[in-house]
């Protein structure tokens, strides 16, 4: 009978292990969609910021050509 208290025991300690590995999961999988997101916005912003810098280094550049 006591084998058989400790095995329910133990499979209720399993399930409630199980469920918190889930939920952490779930909170993590929440975590790294959010960083992506973050991810991908600065580097839209990085490249709306170096489309400009580009155009005026190869304006500078072809500047400099016609110099020579």
């Amino acid at each position: 009978m006591t084998q058989i208290v400790l095995a329910v025991a133990g499979l209720a300690v399993l399930g409630v292990l199980a469920v918190r590995v889930g939920l952490e999961v779930r909170r993590l999988a929440r975590a790294v969609a959010e960083s992506t997101e973050r991810l991908e916005r600065a580097a839209a912003d990085l490249e709306r910021s170096a489309a400009p810098l580009a155009a005026r280094a190869g304006q500078m550049r072809r500047a400099g050509v016609q110099r020579e």
